[in-house]
């Protein structure tokens, strides 16, 4: 294909590009910029918009590129999305699994917590242990959805 660039702070979108050894040019048709937009994109010196790492993710089939603008780029996700390590299926479905696992033996007590819509001072530890594994399940479902967009 085209030549790869040699500069060794490449992002994450154009290292993408070029594992699949897609030249800038037929990139651009695939998802519909122009050569020299996506450069500007690929350096930093475009912003990136949603719509255009939605394009790439499609068309170089790399679901992970969404979280990855979600959990750097974007304002409000850089707060609230953890960046997602790609795995294989097999260690994302153990993880999904071992978490299911920890919410399920923490169910009967996330209820007596919650019923009287009161969080004491003695219950806060154990409702802080419960969201965090909470969150340790969410994460293993997004990269399960990642790893399983992948594997289209």
């Amino acid at each position: 294909m085209g030549r790869m660039s040699v500069k060794d702070d490449k992002t994450v979108y154009q290292l993408a590009r070029e594992e699949l050894d897609l030249s800038r040019e037929k990139a651009s048709e695939l998802i519909g910029v122009s050569p020299s937009t996506l450069e500007k994109l690929e350096n930093g010196d475009t912003r990136i918009q949603p719509d255009h790492v939605n394009a790439m993710s499609d068309a170089y089939k790399k679901a992970e590129l969404r979280n990855y603008y979600c959990s750097h780029e974007c304002p409000i996700g850089i707060r609230d999305v953890p960046e997602l390590e790609v795995k294989d299926l097999a260690r994302v479905a153990l993880e999904v699994s071992v978490a299911l696992d920890n919410i399920k033996s923490q169910e009967e007590r996330l209820r007596a917590i919650c019923v009287d819509d009161v969080i004491s001072d003695t219950e806060q530890k154990e409702i802080s242990k419960i969201l965090d594994d909470l969150d340790k399940l969410s994460t293993a479902i997004d990269s399960l959805k990642i790893a399983v967009e992948n594997m289209k």
